[in-house]
């Protein structure tokens, strides 16, 4: 049996590194195959520079991520706030999911404030059960059996809360989550502090800004988007790791398990949620 691979997938370019970069980091640590998907371009992503500067910013950013985490990373050109669940988009999002083949499918839930957010999980909801059905997209081979697809962690309480099936302790990993965080320039230096209301903090200097993102910045990134659920899940990691082990961790990641997906066997559990 081969090493399990791991497919994250996001409405935009810095979405991965923020909810899944330690998870990610794990798989890559262990010799397992790690991509990256950003659904749309990013180019709405800027409070200054128009979407042609912007894209191709973001496009560039990626392309760090890659190499400083040792993933793959793929952007497709649908427009930053465009997206929409159309059978166009679910089609080109199976066969991109054929050809990369994981095991693991991780990304947003379907309700979230950002309509890029939510049509990402819509389509990820869409394709799961077509990828194993030959007659849906012919042109690529159907897989042989569905991934288990899971939920990254959001803040949002209706319909429903998320609620983690798996909190996964990421603290030897945080440096280098912070790493590809660092590489997303344009997100975690000027837009998403703009959105913050704290640009006026940002230093100006590369190694001032990256320490200010493993401090300050990554509080702010915490409180908005669930960058480190490690205060939140204290009770979910000590059901996996104990209460000592659990009470020292310093970053933590969580996913939902979806029930549209594989389900989530121990055997799985243990194969894909390995550390």
């Amino acid at each position: 049996m081969t090493d399990p691979s791991l497919l994250v997938v996001g409405a935009h370019p810095d979405d991965c590194s923020i909810k899944a970069g330690g998870i990610a980091a794990k798989y890559v640590e262990d010799g397992r195959d790690v991509t990256f998907l950003s659904v749309t371009d990013g180019s709405a992503g800027h409070h200054e520079q128009d979407r042609e500067t912007v894209a191709a910013r973001r496009k560039r950013e990626t392309e760090a991520v890659a190499e400083t985490l040792g993933v793959d990373y793929a952007v497709f050109d649908i427009p930053d706030g465009e997206l929409e669940p159309t059978l166009t988009h679910r089609r080109r999002l199976i066969r991109f999911v054929r050809e990369v083949d994981p095991d693991l499918v991780l990304g947003p839930r379907p309700d979230d404030y950002h309509p890029d957010h939510r049509y990402c999980a819509e389509l990820l909801r869409d394709t799961a059960y077509m990828l194993i059905v030959p007659n849906v997209c012919p042109d690529t081979p159907p897989m042989d059996e569905n991934p288990v697809f899971g939920y990254v962690a959001d803040h949002f309480r209706k319909p429903a809360p998320f609620e983690p099936d798996v909190a996964l302790d990421v603290s030897d990993a945080a440096d280098r989550k912070l790493d590809a965080l660092d590489c997303h320039e344009s997100q975690m230096y000027e837009w998403l502090p703009y959105t913050f209301g704290v640009l006026d903090e940002v230093p100006e200097g590369d190694a001032e800004r990256r320490a200010w993102l493993a401090d300050e910045g990554i509080d702010h990134l915490s409180a908005n988007t669930e960058v480190n659920v490690a205060d939140r899940f204290r009770g979910e990691l000590a059901d996996r790791y104990g209460e000592s082990r659990a009470a020292a961790v310093e970053h933590a990641e969580a996913v939902e398990i979806s029930e549209y997906g594989a389900p989530l066997t121990d055997d799985r559990r243990d194969r894909l949620f390995f550390f």
